[in-house]
């Protein structure tokens, strides 16, 4: 059986349990219970803080654990990074008042800075020569600069959204963050084939994510020429149909560049063109 540490709620929560769920991993979580078992799958899931899912995988609590880039950083525990999962995107960035003149980064020299992120804060201060008072605090970091409690705050951002509502405007990006799979260095033979097959599921839901399954009918006397157009995962499907001056394509596009590929089917004299969502996809 294989164990799990997820945050126990927020955006890296829904996001973890969605991920779950895509991969067919059924786990129904219980407000009673911070240890939940998958019903199809030799999985549990342990609930807890995400400050604390970096110590609990490195002292085998868990064998393995989702985790921001950003508490990873910061806690620097003796784990392994399995995979950037790619979710729960956000940025550690210093913020000031809306109101100042921001001349540069040795604006933050003497000035009082709240965080819940010291350890982080610290090192890109110490890189770059600057000598801060670093307010170590949870919870609510932005409205510190309002109540008088710092001159800045390093925190995460998102939108951006509420650095707008405490009148804070972002200065400077520190580091970039996504959702981290961690793992503990002594997992077993029986845990690690349990973790690859998860692994192959995660990485079939990524696959289909951002791409779409596309059917057309095409004149046949056009197929080298739409073939061309189409980047396909290797090459498109063809398909005879009753008409023999016409066939049936099938393939895979990317959504991004879903439009420009349409555009060039349509004038290579493609019809009934068909485009459906692809909810898994094994490469």
């Amino acid at each position: 059986m294989l164990r799990i540490a997820v945050q126990s709620k927020g955006r890296l929560y829904d996001d973890t349990m969605s991920l779950l769920a895509e991969a067919d991993i059924n786990v129904y979580p219980s407000k009673r219970s911070l240890l939940v078992q998958s019903s199809n799958f030799p999985l549990e899931v342990l609930f807890l803080r995400d400050d604390d899912i970096p110590q609990s995988v490195a002292s085998g609590v868990a064998d393995i654990g989702v985790v921001g880039e950003n508490e990873y950083e910061e806690r620097r525990e003796n784990v392994q990074i399995i995979s950037h999962l790619g979710f729960s995107k956000c940025r550690l960035s210093l913020a000031i008042p809306k109101a100042l003149t921001y001349p540069g980064l040795q604006w933050f020299d003497g000035r009082k800075i709240a965080t819940s992120y010291p350890n982080i804060l610290k090192r890109f201060l110490n890189k770059n020569n600057i000598t801060s008072d670093i307010h170590v605090i949870t919870g609510s970091v932005e409205i510190c600069p309002g109540i008088g409690l710092a001159d800045a705050i390093f925190d995460i951002v998102s939108s951006g959204s509420t650095l707008v509502h405490n009148n804070l405007k972002e200065v400077e990006v520190v580091m970039k963050s996504e959702a981290l799979l961690i793992g503990n260095w002594k997992m077993d033979d029986e845990k690690h084939a349990v973790l690859n097959e998860m692994l192959f599921r995660f990485e079939a839901v990524h696959a289909a994510k951002a791409k779409k399954y596309v059917m057309m009918n095409a004149p046949k006397d056009k197929i080298a020429e739409i073939i061309k157009v189409l980047p396909g995962i290797k090459s498109p499907t063809v398909i005879p149909l009753s008409d023999p001056e016409w066939c049936a394509i099938h393939t895979v596009l990317a959504e991004k560049r879903f439009w420009d590929v349409i555009g060039k089917l349509k004038d290579l004299g493609a019809q009934g063109i068909l485009v459906s969502p692809i909810e898994k996809m094994i490469l």
